[in-house]
């Protein structure tokens, strides 16, 4: 009897220790961060991709007024997602109009980039283009997000 008990016992304790593992709240810290895309309804994972604090990705999509490239930077920032910039070539309906404090606006070539962009969130919601696509430069990669995720399939961006 005293054998079966602590059989019983230790499979308790390896049941609790498996949901605490699985929740992640003993190992969050050893393992990276990634970017993370999901179906903002069903959960569903697209896929991730490893990144440190300070690295960098972009979203780049043609702009549905004015017809040309718009390219939003972002930064990793613990597990926030900092707006750093944007790169476009025309002013227009829905695109920055006026510069705040410690905003710059540049050439880059043919286009604008307003950099000092100060905004953080904790996810990012995008409805991948059904007429032009929409573009995740990530890791030296450039992956269309159509291909990845569907033609108007509602996304999140965060980091996990």
């Amino acid at each position: 009897m005293r054998f079966g008990f602590t059989l019983a016992a230790l499979a308790l304790i390896g049941a609790a220790l498996s949901i605490v593992l699985l929740k992640g709240e003993t190992v969050s810290d050893d393992y990276p961060a990634a970017l993370e895309i999901t179906d903002t309804a069903s959960g569903k994972v697209y896929g991730h991709w490893p990144m440190d604090d300070g690295d960098e990705f972009a979203i780049e999509f043609i702009h549905s007024v004015n017809q040309t490239p718009v390219r939003e930077t972002f930064k990793v920032e613990g597990k926030k997602i900092r707006h750093k910039a944007v790169r476009f070539f025309s002013f227009g309906a829905g695109m920055l109009a006026d510069m705040k404090e410690g905003q710059t606006l540049s050439l880059d070539g043919e286009a604008l980039v307003i950099s000092g962009l100060n905004r953080s969130f904790t996810e990012l919601n995008y409805i991948v283009g059904t007429v032009s696509d929409h573009l995740l430069h990530i890791n030296g990669e450039t992956i269309s997000l159509r291909n990845l995720c569907g033609r108007n399939a509602h996304i999140t961006l965060r980091i996990s």
